[in-house]
């Protein structure tokens, strides 16, 4: 198991904290899978697409799924994620997280807690939060224990129904006021990201614009490249 706590959030809260401070961390790409997958078939896709870019945690997603075919697709997409070195979480379920033997759990304000979640995997395990574009629900998450928080949406999403909007000014106050990482998401694109990297996003949560981008442009790992290069060119802008 790839401990995405050790290896890609916590590393923020759980080390030295003047070190954290000062380490300029790029932000990196965090994906989330269509709603809707045929296991079998997109394990080529995304086998492809993490040969496309960096990527540093796949959310497995699949809301209108029963129990056993999200474990078929855990069983299947699990380890290409981790032969990739990337992080592999369940969305919503920690108990389904915990028997998929998953790295962690993405929790949304309905879902379960994040005491439920963190009672069931364990310390070592991550466990995210979403808190749309609220930081009193973020500070709440974060004084917790959250390993990271996740706010959007910031574009209009083909994915889902935003329950509520933010802004980049979110992410820019949260990369001021603590070291808990924050995950941007909701129609976020290569053409769009720059801001939300600017503003201090340690990661960007996608879904259609890799897994929908046109095969004839070199699908979903050509997309992973474009936003490679889109967050490397809006990382060297907020430097200079």
């Amino acid at each position: 198991m790839i401990a995405i706590s050790n290896k890609l959030f916590t590393e923020y809260m759980h080390t030295d904290i003047a070190f954290c401070l000062m380490q300029d961390d790029p932000c990196r790409l965090y994906l989330i899978t269509p709603p809707k997958i045929e296991p079998a078939s997109f394990a080529q896709t995304l086998s492809a697409a993490l040969d496309g870019g960096d990527v540093a945690a796949l959310q497995l997603r699949l809301k209108d799924c029963g129990r056993d075919e999200i474990l078929r697709a855990a069983e299947l997409l699990l380890p290409i994620a981790h032969s990739h070195d990337v992080a592999f979480l369940m969305n919503d379920d920690p108990g389904l997280a915990a028997e998929a033997g998953c790295d962690g759990v993405h929790v949304g304000q309905e879902d379960a807690s994040y005491q439920d979640a963190r009672a069931m995997l364990g310390d070592e395990a991550t466990v995210g939060v979403t808190c749309h574009g609220s930081v009193d629900l973020a500070m709440t998450a974060a004084d917790a224990g959250a390993d990271y928080v996740a706010f959007g949406a910031f574009f209009p999403s083909v994915t889902k129904d935003a329950k509520g909007g933010a802004d980049a000014d979110i992410l820019e106050f949260w990369n001021t006021a603590t070291i808990v990482p924050s995950v941007a998401i909701g129609g976020i694109t290569p053409e769009n990201c720059a801001p939300l990297v600017s503003a201090g996003a340690n990661f960007l949560a996608v879904v259609s614009a890799v897994w929908a981008h046109p095969e004839a442009d070199g699908g979903p790992a050509a997309a992973v490249q474009k936003f490679a290069e889109a967050i490397a060119q809006a990382e060297i802008e907020k430097q200079a």
